[in-house]
């Protein structure tokens, strides 16, 4: 597997840009919003390489029959075709790889993790005509097909298998300890889709601190997007001063406590100590 090289401080900017555009569109595009986060993780990830990337996707759209039929008719014809024919699908190793939550690399690899392989499965079900949506169960992102009331659930992390009922309320379980309820079952949106993977990747990034670059772009990204805790500047500051940038960390850890202050004053007052301190390490 190769490694991945991060993009220069240009390119990042750049991305930055772009990404931000993208998530204020009217109609936010999941592939490319996707795309960008694999950019902003892989120098090597040009605009020929997104395009690369959205050709494939079309012309995996393009293998699907014309209108299989009902919603449990297309999610076997995406079951095999991606899970059976192409082999997409995931296993507990791919938790361990952040290629796992980039989309140009779980279409070269035709691995990665549940959102991520979902995200394969609605961007081709969308191209071919199917109703599909993303379905953000706890724990557990899968594709729905059809409407509300005849919705047909697959699980792409398990090459895109039909899920009976008591199948998903397994999973639920399994995650939360509390049974299925219908509003786990409302379609997730592109930015909702998003903002879920860059969480998986700060979870990732979290536990390996020699990879703070990682941690620090995704909370980056995940600030552009239009509805994000106000904590995320906190985390932003705390990765900033762990990598030597002082003052941007301080200046960072001011601005949070200035929201922080019109709630928790206490709290406030804290952040401020810990800016104070950040200054301090430039002495």
């Amino acid at each position: 597997m190769r490694p991945l090289h991060p993009p220069s401080p240009e390119r990042s900017a750049a991305v930055l840009r772009w990404f931000g555009e993208e998530v204020r569109s009217e109609r936010p595009d999941l592939a490319a919003l996707c795309l960008l986060v694999g950019a902003a993780a892989d120098g090597t990830l040009d605009e020929a390489g997104m395009d690369a990337a959205q050709l494939e996707l079309d012309r995996l759209a393009g293998l699907l029959p014309y209108r299989p039929g009902g919603p449990r008719d297309w999610a076997r014809a995406l079951c095999e075709l991606l899970g059976e024919r192409y082999g997409f699908h995931g296993s507990a190793a791919d938790y361990q790889r952040l290629e796992s939550s980039l989309l140009h690399e779980v279409l070269a690899r035709r691995r990665g993790l549940p959102i991520l392989l979902s995200v394969v499965w609605m961007e081709v079900a969308r191209r071919a005509g199917a109703p599909v949506c993303g379905v953000a169960l706890p724990g557990h992102f899968v594709v729905g097909f059809g409407a509300a009331g005849e919705q047909v659930l697959a699980d792409p992390f398990d090459g895109g298998r039909v899920l009976t009922g008591a199948d998903a309320e397994l999973l639920v379980v399994g995650a939360t300890g509390a049974p299925l309820d219908a509003s786990m079952l409302v379609p997730a949106t592109p930015l909702e889709v998003v903002s879920r993977i860059l969480n998986n990747i700060r979870a990732w990034a979290a536990v390996r601190p020699e990879r703070s670059e990682v941690a620090l772009w995704a909370v980056e990204l995940s600030l552009l997007l239009p509805s994000h805790p106000a904590r995320l500047r906190y985390e932003r500051a705390q990765l900033l001063v762990r990598r030597g940038d002082f003052v941007g960390g301080a200046l960072e850890l001011e601005a949070y406590a200035e929201v922080l202050g019109a709630v928790d004053e206490p709290a406030a007052e804290q952040v401020r100590e810990q800016a104070r301190a950040a200054r301090a390490l430039l002495n």
